[in-house]
């Protein structure tokens, strides 16, 4: 090229010590001639960065081809001084973008050297990301993450067995906050030791993260050899503990699974990391072998929680609020319904309500969903009662919406939005959230009371039943689980208890609804017990707004509803 620029002989015999020297080291050497505007670097840098070449010249206007373009006034003010001869080094943090065009922080630090006449001459030094993950833990004294990347990646071409067992200090940030990081240092030394006395020939150790190890068998161990390894490691760590006055007790969980040459490094590590997340939520102090079965739940959970986060932040689709009658008994007229929620999305299909329910709460998406969805019973009760006056419809309130503040406003400002009597809306509550006084519970519970809005104890005779919720609570409507109708229609001790409790619920003044009739023979039977309502597939199973309507309140419907008449008219899903 007629422009091109040759280095100097000094230049060049660095650029020679660079070429022997730059397959050793993971840094980068260059030199930066800079009377002849000529630029050389380890050649691996190409690979790594956005370098035209590893040579060429030009050199402060090429920098700016893979300079990450916000750095590149901080780095030609700095290249200016070094060439106006302000400054003997450089030493400077900025970002080049790597082959993917992404940013990569580096640290360019380099010498002057000048000529006979003060003039600078070339500038030589080194390049270090610093970014990069470090190969060793200087803490523990044990080799990083990079390093267990690399052994894998090596491995993978000679295809061994073996396992990896991954290793987590339980609750470890308690040692940190209530001793000091200095001393939570400590235990990671001294677990690190306590892990590395029990590893066998064929096995290596890594520390990767935080508190987590991981042990990489190499030998052919298996999953038996995997648990006997984790017990031999729990045991070290409990002498630690004694021989250390207890000061610090800790324990540690450990996740298992096979090493495959078939998967890639990042599949193992996040099997592995899976694995041992499980054995902390099965209740830590326990290893975990990897379940093929139990992944696949864990992905059909996340797959469902993502369809949830997508349908509340595009308008609620996929949610629909289905409605089931609630019947007078005796008389058999619709005394209201019941709101009841139903999801569906192209990613998962229909779901049962005990999948999908359990995830919003867990991820506290009921706290918009359960304000959707009383909106749409508000609105629904609203209509129906132009024609069934003493229409009343039921919503089931869940712990997380009772612990957020404002639920009180939502529930009364709906009521006055849709112009409803406070009767005509009935909060459900199930009895078996509320085991031990909450104050949001209470004064929530209290201020509805006040209201005038009807509470119903969700599930009686159930899980946790215990009769000081009808004395402490005082609900205006009791509900009895399907599951304790069934034993009382099965079971003479379990129908004494029923009838017991029916005579009880009314002698204090209160209302019972018994759910989960299905025939005409369960009908029959419950009613000779004296329940004051009656719900179940016998008079309807939950369907959509339009089947309830025409269904059960538009004109022309009888308003006695019999069973004969309306023979489970709605699909469940």
């Amino acid at each position: 090229m007629e422009d091109q620029n040759y280095p100097t002989t000094d230049v060049a015999r660095i650029c020679s010590m660079i070429e022997l020297l730059y397959p050793c080291m993971d840094d980068y050497l260059y030199v930066y001639d800079l009377k002849n505007d000529y630029y050389y670097i380890s050649p691996s840098a190409v690979k790594r960065f956005l370098l035209p070449a590893y040579q060429f010249n030009h050199v402060p206007e090429t920098h700016n081809q893979f300079v990450y373009p916000e750095d590149i006034p901080l780095l030609q003010k700095d290249l200016a001084e070094v060439a106006d001869g302000q400054k003997d080094s450089h030493n400077l943090h900025y970002r080049w973008l790597g082959r993917d065009g992404q940013p990569l922080w580096i640290n360019c630090r380099g010498r002057i050297v000048r000529d006979a006449d003060g003039i600078p001459s070339y500038m030589a030094g080194c390049i270090n990301e610093t970014g990069a993950t470090q190969k060793a833990d200087n803490v523990s004294g044990l080799l990083g993450e990079s390093s267990l990347r690399t052994v894998i990646q090596a491995l993978n071409a000679r295809s061994p067995k073996g396992f990896i067992l991954r290793l987590g200090i339980d609750d470890f940030r308690d040692i940190n906050e209530n001793l000091g990081i200095e001393y939570g240092d400590r235990i990671l030394r001294e677990t690190a030791g306590c892990i590395s006395s029990c590893v066998q020939t064929g096995q290596q150790l890594f520390r990767i993260v935080a508190d987590e190890f991981i042990v990489l068998d190499m030998g052919g161990g298996n999953v038996d050899e995997a648990y006997r390894l984790f017990k031999d490691i729990r045991h070290a760590i409990d002498r630690f503990i004694e021989s250390n006055c207890y000061e610090a007790v800790y324990t540690i969980s450990g996740g298992v699974i096979p090493f495959s040459a078939d998967s890639s490094y990042s599949d193992m590590m996040k099997l592995s990391e899976f694995s041992l997340n499980e054995a902390k939520r099965c209740g830590k102090n326990r290893c975990y072998t990897f379940s093929e079965e139990d992944y696949n739940h864990f992905l059909r959970r996340k797959k469902i929680i993502r369809a949830l986060r997508h349908s509340v932040h595009h308008n609620f689709e996929g949610f629909e609020v289905f409605f089931q009658p609630v019947v007078h008994s005796f008389a058999r007229t619709l005394r209201g319904a019941e709101a009841l929620l139903r999801f569906s999305s192209p990613e998962t299909g229909p779901l049962s309500p005990a999948e999908f329910i359990p995830l919003l709460e867990e991820t506290s998406l009921i706290v918009p969903v359960g304000r959707w969805v009383l909106q749409q019973a508000l609105s629904a009760c609203e209509k129906w009662r132009r024609t069934l006056p003493d229409f009343s419809v039921s919503v089931n309130l869940s712990t997380v919406q009772v612990l957020k503040d404002g639920i009180l406003g939502e529930i009364l400002n709906g009521v006055r939005e849709h112009n409803l009597p406070p009767s005509a809306l009935i909060i459900e509550l199930t009895e078996s959230g509320y085991l031990e006084s909450n104050v949001h519970f209470t004064k929530l519970w209290s201020r509805l009371k006040e209201a005038g809005i009807i509470l119903a104890l969700d599930d009686f005779g159930t899980g946790y039943s215990n009769l000081h919720y009808l004395s402490d609570l005082n609900p205006n409507i009791i509900k009895i689980d399907r599951s304790f109708t069934i034993k009382a229609l099965k079971n003479s001790y379990e129908r004494e208890l029923l009838i017991h409790i029916i005579r009880m619920v009314h002698s204090i003044g209160l209302s019972l609804c018994i759910e989960g009739i299905e025939t005409i023979e369960e009908l029959q039977t419950v009613e000779q017990y004296g329940p004051d309502y009656i719900q179940g597939y016998y008079f309807g199973r939950p369907c959509p707004y339009a089947e309830f309507e025409r269904s059960f309140i538009d004109p022309g419907t009888s308003p006695t509803v019999s069973g004969q008449s309306h023979p489970a008219p709605c699909s469940p899903r």
